[in-house]
């Protein structure tokens, strides 16, 4: 995996390797497509760890509302506070200015278990 190369978790977050040591994650496009107009961005506190495959976040949408799976397991270094008064951010920008966490990366042996982009676009077609 290159830095910053975009990858991919099966549940639609996506997570990117800084190349400093720490990560940022986000949904989806897809994921913020099924959503629909996002309302709400429950996000974790700064000094929260969290895990690869548990539920550290929750985005409500007028239709759902979603737990958000960590991709990659670390320590909450940053969170995205633009999103609390502007959670449409999620559906304009998911790849961009709606990020939701930076974390310290725990172990980054595991960007090797995500998807890159062609797969994941592959995944969600079948």
């Amino acid at each position: 995996m290159t830095t910053n190369q975009i990858m991919f978790a099966k549940s639609h977050e996506w997570v990117t390797n800084n190349g400093d040591g720490t990560a940022t994650i986000g949904i989806s496009h897809h994921a913020q497509q099924l959503l629909g107009d996002v309302v709400y961005v429950e996000l974790p506190e700064i000094g929260d760890t969290i895990t690869a495959g548990e539920a550290f976040s929750l985005v409500e949408s007028v239709k759902a509302a979603s737990d958000i799976y960590a991709p990659i397991s670390g320590v909450i270094l940053a969170v995205n506070d633009a999103l609390e008064d502007a959670p449409e951010l999620v559906n304009e920008s998911p790849l961009e200015a709606a990020w939701l966490v930076k974390i310290s990366i725990k172990d980054s042996t595991i960007f090797n278990e995500l998807l890159d982009e062609d797969l994941y676009q592959s995944s969600i077609q079948e």
